[in-house]
């Protein structure tokens, strides 16, 4: 019995494990899985998973703290993105084995870094599907409206929110700011008023978020398994109404309205980094389909790529339409593609991007509530969760417990949390996961280019990272004076952490001739975790002690490559 935290899983044993139907791959079963996907077919899963509830929601609020120049944070999220998905394709390239980040941390770095990215990910799905059934919520409410049916404003938003919105109108009308009184403002101030309850409980839940839970979790729990031909269909559905919408939009621009082009600054478009970036998450999601890929070595990062210039060249496209049509300072809906058609009187447009937007947010629901039970029962059979998240259904050959516990974890918060503080959350965990990857890559030795085998091209960082560090330095030296002069400010921590981090690795880099693009990739993703907060910080970390504790407490003694 292997004693140590960091014991690894061989390839070897991976590769029997998923003859054997231990997978953590979306289609888990005995025998080995079809390699029926091409380029295209990975391109189009990529865009699949990415364009979801990002663009129907949370550009939005991006938006609107950034303005217009919220379109240089898609150029730099779709970088940074682009980094891990090479890094990701460097591991799929390694171990072709159909798996997550998971699998590949297990193989390359030990069972406790795999079970840190093991927990991280069951937080960031379980989290970002939160995040989707909100969004859905609000276009359902939406379309609702447009066949004159009307859902009382109470059980469509969380208790937080309308809180907060009661609040803020009781304060803004008292110090005669009443232009700034949002719509959102206004419907969060009229479910608090609305609402039933007793002494000072009001009974306020976001009820269509937790029916669309239950109902993809029951179709799941029964083995509904979207095919090839599906996820397409998906696409050119999502695709070409964002298109119609760009098109349609072009139309009702006014320029006047992108000026200024960041009107809170930087900062303020910085301040949308987790929106944005929950706008990409998933194309990450294509790397656990290496078994079933032709040519995964080669196909993977060509399809990772492809989808993320797609999605980012139609995510500038949009954002600079819908800031070009009403003003930034109006953005802060939950359904902001809706909301300006409705502003410009086009509300049969309006009412086709909520129904659009309801299938749409409902088939990614769909894709990562698929996926999440299988991380469960991935983690279960290699003995780091009980038993019972691993059994399968002797009907519908799913794995059931794991299904149920996914759809309670996921619709019982969906009830009261908001958009803003799930998507803080999602993007964290996935920013962290990204940051390992890419900081693994630089700990695996380094290999050959082979014929036919997508290889991570080396560049050496030892000049180049030292360069950039003394030039980001000098560039941004008032910025940082005031962090060690200024006021002691908690939310400062995580960068002071990237500042440590980047002179780290400014050295190591010299020193040890480190491969640029990990390097790169780890310093952005990190950068863009500094960016999200303290508060969320915070969260996140006691998520992961959580995550520690249960290892030490059971999965370390429960482990099966301890045992064997």
């Amino acid at each position: 019995m292997s004693k140590s935290i960091f014991r690894k899983k061989s390839i070897d044993k991976l590769l029997t494990d998923v003859s054997s139907g231990f997978s953590d791959a979306e289609h888990s079963g005995g025998g080995h899985l079809k390699k029926e996907l091409n380029v295209k077919d990975l391109t189009l899963m990529g865009i699949a998973a990415v364009v979801g509830a990002g663009i129907f929601s949370t550009i939005g609020l991006a938006s609107f703290h950034g303005g217009p120049g919220v379109t240089i944070l898609f150029v730099i999220t779709a970088v940074t993105c682009g980094f891990s998905a090479l890094c990701y394709a460097e591991f799929a390239s390694r171990i072709p084995v159909a798996g997550s980040a998971y699998t590949y941390a297990y193989a390359s770095f030990g069972e406790l870094i795999a079970w840190i990215i093991g927990w991280d990910l069951l937080m960031e799905y379980a989290i970002g599907n939160i995040a989707v059934a909100v969004s859905w919520s609000t276009y359902f409410v939406n379309l609702m409206e447009g066949f004159n049916i009307h859902i009382p404003v109470y059980l469509t938003m969380d208790y937080y929110s309308a809180f907060t919105s009661h609040q803020q109108i009781q304060e803004l009308t008292a110090s005669h700011h009443l232009a700034d009184i949002t719509d959102a403002i206004k419907q969060g101030a009229v479910a608090w008023d609305t609402a039933p309850g007793f002494g000072g409980f009001k009974l306020i839940a976001n009820i269509p978020a937790l029916a669309i839970v239950i109902g993809i979790t029951y179709l799941v729990y029964i083995g509904i398994r979207e095919t090839k031909k599906a996820t397409n269909a998906m696409v050119i559905l999502k695709i070409a109404i964002v298109i119609a919408v760009i098109a349609i939009g072009f139309f009702y621009v006014t320029p006047a309205n992108w000026h200024p082009f960041m009107p809170n600054g930087f900062g303020g478009v910085m301040k949308g980094v987790s929106g944005v970036f929950f706008a990409y998450i998933g194309f990450d999601a294509i790397s656990t389909t290496a078994e079933e890929c032709k040519d995964p070595q080669r196909d993977l990062p060509r399809g990772m790529i492809y989808s993320l210039i797609i999605c980012t060249v139609l995510y500038i496209l949009i954002a600079l339409v819908l800031t070009g049509m009403v003003s930034y300072k109006t953005l802060a809906v939950g359904d902001p593609l809706a909301y300006v058609f409705n502003k410009v009187h086009l509300t049969k447009i309006s009412g086709i991007i909520s129904f659009s937007a309801v299938i749409a947010t409902a088939s990614v629901l769909l894709i990562f509530q698929l996926g999440q039970p299988r991380i469960w029962m991935s983690m279960s059979r290699d003995g780091l969760l009980p038993k019972i998240f691993s059994r399968i259904h002797p009907k519908f050959h799913t794995p059931s417990f794991a299904t149920i516990v996914t759809g309670f974890v996921v619709g019982v918060p969906a009830l009261f949390l908001n958009l803003t503080i799930v998507t803080d959350l999602t993007s964290i965990g996935t920013l962290f996961a990204f940051v390992l990857v890419c900081g693994g890559v630089l700990l695996l030795p380094r290999e050959e280019a082979k014929k036919g085998r997508f290889h991570l091209p080396y560049i050496n960082a030892k000049w180049i990272v030292p360069a950039l560090f003394i030039i980001f330095s000098y560039a941004f030296r008032k910025e940082l004076m005031t962090l060690f002069t200024g006021v002691d400010n908690k939310d400062d921590l995580p960068f002071y952490l990237f500042i440590v981090l980047s002179a780290v690795l400014t050295v190591f880099s010299f020193i040890k001739n480190l491969s640029l693009i990990p390097v790169l990739g780890l310093l952005s993703c990190f950068y863009l975790m500094t960016e999200l907060g303290y508060t969320n910080w915070l969260r996140f970390l006691v998520w992961l002690v959580i995550g520690l504790v249960i290892y030490f407490t059971y999965s370390y003694k429960n482990s099966v490559l301890g045992k064997e």
